[in-house]
């Protein structure tokens, strides 16, 4: 059986890194914001071999809108629709969402407690959820530095959808740590260490289809939901990374600092 938990600190330590870069991108570059938060121009084109292509763009002046749309002309694309939009996440929903994501991550948190009859379950589980969430955010405000990626309303969707995924995976690790603990007893560490072991091969499995459907979108997709599906990506990965490396992690090293406490 492999000791899983030995390099707790290690795992530790690399999402500490990848978090901490993704804050500093924040506070240094910021989300890159699309349309869909400030509100632009949406211009339809269709090309001469019939195929279609919806832009957005951010307010601009009128020059550099006339300067794009010569662009599009030259390449005999034809103006088939031209709109102004308004932005469709204000600053209303965004708070909406925030408090659903704080009152959701409040019902994780009890549920977890006290279905494993421990405030400790529920607390790790929650701190991998916000570890998924920080990893996401701070990943795409270096993609919209670096790469120009903008954070949309699909973006909104891929954070709230992975959120679930991580608490998922992290309850199968929490059901078949307590099921050991019914069956033969013993310290937390090695009966993590025993259920880590049992799941990493169903769990593996289970993200790998999720991940080689979100590659297929990636690359055969087109640029509508291209981002969106990296955004998947990139929380499937950590969602699967999270539950034994995070969750099962803090909750290791939270038992083992409360039995020196105790010990005294």
């Amino acid at each position: 059986m492999i000791n899983w938990m030995k390099y707790r600190w290690l795992y530790l330590v690399i999402s500490g890194i990848v978090i901490l870069s993704g804050i500093f991108s924040l506070y240094k570059w910021g989300l890159k914001y699309g349309v869909d938060f400030t509100g632009g121009t949406l211009i339809e084109y269709k090309f001469a071999d019939g195929k279609s292509q919806t832009v957005k763009y951010a307010p601009m002046n009128e020059k550099d809108l006339e300067k794009i749309r010569l662009d599009y002309k030259n390449q005999k694309a034809q103006e088939v629709r031209f709109e102004n939009v308004g932005p469709s996440i204000g600053p209303e929903l965004v708070k909406k969402t925030i408090t659903a994501i704080i009152l959701s991550a409040g019902g994780i948190l009890l549920w977890i407690t006290l279905r494993f009859k421990s405030f400790k379950f529920g607390l790790s589980a929650v701190l991998g959820m916000l570890h998924d969430s920080l990893v996401l955010i701070g990943s795409f405000s270096l993609l919209g530095h670096f790469l120009g990626v903008e954070v949309d309303f699909l973006f909104v969707t891929a954070l709230l959808t992975i959120l679930s995924f991580s608490v998922h995976d992290t309850i199968v690790n929490y059901d078949r740590i307590r099921e050991i603990k019914k069956k033969q007893g013993g310290e937390l560490y090695d009966i993590a260490n025993e259920a880590t072991s049992e799941t990493m091969v169903r769990s593996l499995n289970n993200s790998f289809t999720i991940i080689f459907m979100l590659l297929a979108l990636i690359l055969l997709g087109g640029e509508t939901i291209k981002w969106f599906a990296v955004a998947l990506l990139i929380g499937t990965i950590s969602g699967t990374y999270s539950s034994p490396f995070v969750s099962v992690a803090i909750l290791v090293t939270w038992d083992r600092l409360e039995n020196k406490i105790h010990k005294g």
